[in-house]
């Protein structure tokens, strides 16, 4: 897998230090062009309290780096909620940060806003920043360490090797970006791409749907990756040009670029997936249809990965004329007010009511089970991120998780199963 040439996170990440380049396994200090982070109870209170007590900073040489989104507790409207958010608001007033809330999930709304910007470096707590990878960008969960950036505005990492995947062909009605993480999972393993970056391309890469790219890039921790970047093309680069807040140049890949591994994957090959409760890994899937019969009562179609416009167009075709079965709560939650707006606008939601779907404001709620946690006993099929013991509710729960089409398809049935052959997907 040696070259001479350079993957795309090895140039993006040299534009971000004082070196004209990078290979993998070299230390940098980088500066990223964007510093992200939500609030949160235990992490952004805890950081912003340190950059004013333990390290003085009572102003930044650059505000317009650093972004906070309110996007998770604020469905309860109470007190702890509200404290919570008022110490975000006052923190980003005093330093004079970038604050949006209550507009949808950040990760998304980091697209929305034009902060995806192709070429660029973005640092954040929470490692589904990897979504923006879909624009080739490239984004990093730094959890232990983003007091560092935020604190100095750079960072020291070791630069990532880089797993390569040529995509060719195209999905087959039902299946999507969900069904192809859980089979590249089973591929390589889910440490097959542990401290490396994933990077896409080819003409299946092509393709894809933007928002199918976001949901394949923001799951890109499961196989142990750090992030994931798509080669920019034309769909990519439309969307870029459309919100960027500035001029830029993206970054390609070398055709003679060294590579930790390189696969080749038919999309046309990938068939519907369900993750068994317990965790995202490779031995925890098996196919929908393998799963086939497997009662459910709650079905979620959401999260930073999976609640997009494609994704709720998927659900709405498989819903059409149709009711959820009786005993399943279905609950749909577009991943920003723009995506619900776009979808009321299309009657994509009036499909889903119809069916007997209850939508949600746009939140991370759901998702980490603060909204309509779950009950002992109960079986959810759920788009969210994660599937431990606990997550969206009781951790006497089970939650499984699968694509848009498969949990539309399963809430019709009452138990899982595959969209494509219970449901004339695309009539």
């Amino acid at each position: 897998m040696t070259g001479m040439g350079f993957t795309m996170t090895e140039k993006i990440l040299a534009r971000t230090c004082d070196s004209p380049m990078v290979r993998a396994g070299e230390n940098h200090a980088v500066r990223p062009a964007r510093m992200i982070a939500y609030d949160f109870p235990g992490y952004t209170d805890v950081m912003f309290r340190q950059m004013r007590e333990d390290f003085g900073i009572t102003e930044l040489s650059d505000p317009s780096r650093y972004v906070v989104f309110i996007d998770h507790m604020l469905t309860r409207n109470d007190d702890k909620e509200a404290e919570v958010h008022k110490v975000t608001r006052d923190w980003c007033e005093f330093y004079g940060i970038e604050l949006h809330e209550g507009r949808g999930i950040g990760h998304q709304l980091t697209a929305e806003l034009g902060l995806a910007i192709p070429g660029d470096f973005l640092v954040h707590f929470d490692g589904h920043i990897s979504g923006i990878g879909a624009f080739g960008a490239l984004g990093w969960g730094i959890r232990r360490d983003l007091i560092e950036a935020w604190v100095t505005g750079q960072l020291f990492v070791d630069i990532p090797a880089t797993t390569r995947f040529d995509l060719i062909g195209d999905f087959a009605p039902g299946v999507d970006s969900r069904d192809l993480v859980h089979t590249i999972i089973d591929l390589v393993g889910a440490d097959g791409c542990a401290h490396q970056v994933m990077e896409f391309g080819g003409t299946g890469a092509k393709t894809m749907k933007i928002d199918h790219r976001q949901g394949l890039c923001g799951m890109a921790m499961f196989t142990g990756a750090v992030s994931a970047v798509f080669e920019p093309d034309e769909i990519s680069l439309s969307y870029a040009k459309d919100v960027a807040r500035r001029e830029f140049e993206p970054v390609y890949p070398d055709a003679d670029a060294t590579y930790a591994a390189r696969y080749t994957i038919d999309l046309a090959d990938v068939v519907p997936q369900v993750v068994q409760p317990g965790s995202a890994r490779a031995a925890n899937t098996k196919t929908a249809r393998e799963l086939a019969g497997t009662p459910i009562t709650k079905a979620f179609i959401g999260s930073c990965a999976s609640g997009r416009i494609e994704d709720l167009r998927a659900a709405a075709l498989v819903l059409d004329g149709r009711r959820v079965a009786p005993g399943v709560d279905l609950n749909v939650v577009p991943t920003s007010q723009k995506v619900h707006e776009q979808a009321e606008r299309e009657g994509i939601l009036d499909v889903l009511r119809a069916a007997g779907a209850t939508i949600a404001v746009s939140s991370c709620d759901f998702c980490f089970g603060y909204q309509k946690p779950l009950q002992a006993g109960e079986n959810c099929i759920s788009t969210g991120v994660l599937n431990i013991s606990g997550r969206m509710g009781s951790s006497d729960a089970n939650i499984y998780m699968g694509s848009p089409f498969t949990v539309a398809a399963s809430a019709l049935a009452g138990a899982i199963t595959e969209s494509a052959q219970t449901v004339e997907v695309g009539r």
